[in-house]
């Protein structure tokens, strides 16, 4: 059994912009195997010290763990855990499935992940809800969830963030007594963030907070001494009674001489999942709360059969003339057009149409591909964030989106040409126009994905796909003329000219594409080359997505 101790040395936080001092010269140290209250006024920087030792937060100074430096939030990942003041688990899941998943991604060994999983779920009490979806349970089941999901890692040392916070007297004295059962039975190490100054009897030590400094640790007792009080719940008072400067000049003096250089011991670590391992449990997770989601679910087949028969009913009234040049070209039929002037007339028409029901699919997809992706990673970035913190692989992750929401826009690009093309009787390959719509899909599935990835929030990262989409139609250049000058500048970053140009350049062969000629002159890629920029549209939206993912968010 590892030996915990977690410390902390002049440790400072900045945040806001210009920055503000929120944690100045902090220094606190907590024993193993103990129950420790931080407690302090709202908005003195209890959370903000927890999460800066843990490394969640930038700081200066320098924490240890069991006298091993803590250079970043994942570097003891599985050592030390951290539980939210909610529970961050998917609603739709139930109690057993959030904890096994949670044992999937974390515990390699199958035999491991069983015997944690019956005693996680024994432990926090919660064996007769494991049926249960989070989303029905109260309170007080939520924050043993949270409990339970850390546990499972079995770490030595767990740090909690109002973990009674909002609940009746009850349910509060029942968690903070699961938690002295768990230090007396496993010998694990609780921090515990709190509020109510009357459940201090329950800890073994208090850290006070005041004003961004630690003004005390020690035993309740020693606390009514140190600050000549007979009631916890005189604290507060007592605190404004002097500046934060005069706390902190007293605690240097009278602070007992502790040392951070614990001896540095082995980590207790079990084999964890590999990248793939992690990838298949993410996948595997998505797509049962993709079937669970049922207002989700059905959006997404709404739009993906009923955007199809869209294109189709806009067709209708032009389909006998359509079909008609969309034949291969002849020599008949150049003769036709040059003599006869109404005859012209109709096949140009009849190329407008066409190419305007192509940009339409192509509109279309770039609407599903925004829908795909917007909210994917910003809606769940805490849930996200939390799992990193407790050993997740932020390559796997992203990884898992970019397969997950891929895959869809494929099936979704594959479907829009498929029906389309049957039911429209579009001349030219199969091969060539599934490849291009699906490209389209998918690389506007990807981009907004990405959007989603470096995004703070997901309205944001909603609004600003709406905004690509938006502007895909009068940036082409097809609809609307532009000055030569933008249209070149923008189109190398424009998806509907390319996914237009790739398909139509298809129908090369048809009389459909003689007739266009007959009016525009401009250059039309082909589709080897559309494919490619599509790909790089792609590509550069999978690049977002990890970039991304891997950049840290406070938890």
């Amino acid at each position: 059994m590892c030996t915990p101790m977690l410390t902390c040395n002049q440790l400072s936080v900045y945040l806001g912009n210009p920055q503000k001092c929120i944690l100045n010269n902090a220094s606190a140290h907590f024993a193993p195997a103990g129950m420790h209250a931080v407690i302090g006024p709202s908005g003195c920087g209890k959370t903000t010290l927890v999460k800066a030792m843990l490394g969640i937060l930038s700081s200066t100074g320098h924490t240890k763990f069991q006298g091993q430096a803590i250079e970043s939030d994942t570097a003891l990942s599985g050592r030390l855990a951290f539980v939210p003041q909610f529970s961050i688990a998917a609603p739709q899941l139930t109690v057993a499935e959030v904890l096994s998943f949670a044992l999937e991604l974390q515990v390699l060994d199958p035999a491991i992940r069983q015997q944690r999983f019956d005693t996680s779920l024994e432990r926090i009490g919660l064996e007769a809800c494991r049926d249960t979806r989070v989303a029905n349970l109260s309170g007080g089941q939520l924050r043993r969830l949270g409990l339970g999901i850390e546990l499972i890692a079995d770490p030595d040392c767990i740090v909690c963030d109002e973990v009674t916070s909002g609940l009746d007297p009850r349910s509060e004295d029942s968690i903070l007594e699961m938690l002295q059962s768990l230090r007396d039975e496993a010998g694990k190490a609780f921090i515990c963030i709190i509020h109510n100054l009357n459940k201090l009897d329950y800890f073994d030590t208090t850290t006070v907070v005041y004003e961004g400094a630690v003004v005390f640790q020690g035993h309740l007792s020693a606390l009514k001494k140190y600050f000549s009080i007979s009631d916890p719940l005189q604290l507060y008072d007592r605190l404004s009674q002097h500046t934060v400067e005069e706390w902190n000049d007293r605690w240097a003096r009278e602070q007992p001489s502790v040392s951070d250089k614990a001896e540095a011991t082995s980590a207790c670590l079990q084999q964890r999942p590999k990248m793939r391992d992690q990838v298949q449990t993410l996948l595997k997770r998505r797509a049962l709360l993709f079937v669970r989601d049922r207002a989700y679910w059905m959006l997404t087949l709404s739009i993906t059969l009923g955007f199809p028969l869209l294109v189709a009913i806009f067709a209708w009234d032009g389909l006998p003339e359509l079909r008609g040049l969309a034949l291969t070209h002849d020599g008949g039929f150049l003769e036709r057009i040059e003599s006869s002037l109404r005859f012209r007339m109709d096949a140009i028409q009849t190329a407008s149409l066409v190419t305007g029901l192509i940009l339409f699919q192509v509109i279309l997809l770039t609407l599903i591909g925004s829908n795909n992706g917007a909210r994917e990673i910003a809606a769940e970035r805490t849930l996200y964030e939390k799992e990193r913190f407790a050993g997740l692989n932020p390559y796997a992750y992203a990884m898992s989106k970019l397969i997950f929401s891929g895959s869809i826009a494929c099936l979704q690009g594959l479907w829009m040409t498929v029906f389309v093309k049957t039911v429209c009787d579009f001349p030219g390959p199969l091969l060539g126009q599934s490849l291009i719509l699906i490209l389209a899909c998918v690389s506007m599935t990807l981009v907004c994905l990405g959007l989603s990835a470096v995004l703070a929030s997901a309205e944001k990262a909603s609004l600003l796909s709406v905004y690509l989409v938006g502007f895909q139609l009068p940036l082409s250049g097809i609809v609307l003329a532009l000055p030569e000058g933008l249209v070149d500048l923008c189109r190398p970053f424009i998806t509907a000219y390319w996914a237009w140009a790739g398909y139509f350049a298809t129908m090369i062969d048809t009389r459909l594409y003689d007739a266009f000629r007959l009016e525009s002159n401009e250059l039309i890629p082909n589709t080897g080359l559309a494919s490619l920029i599509l790909g790089l549209h792609a590509i550069f939206g999978a690049f977002l997505v990890f970039y991304g993912c891997i950049q840290k968010r406070p938890l």
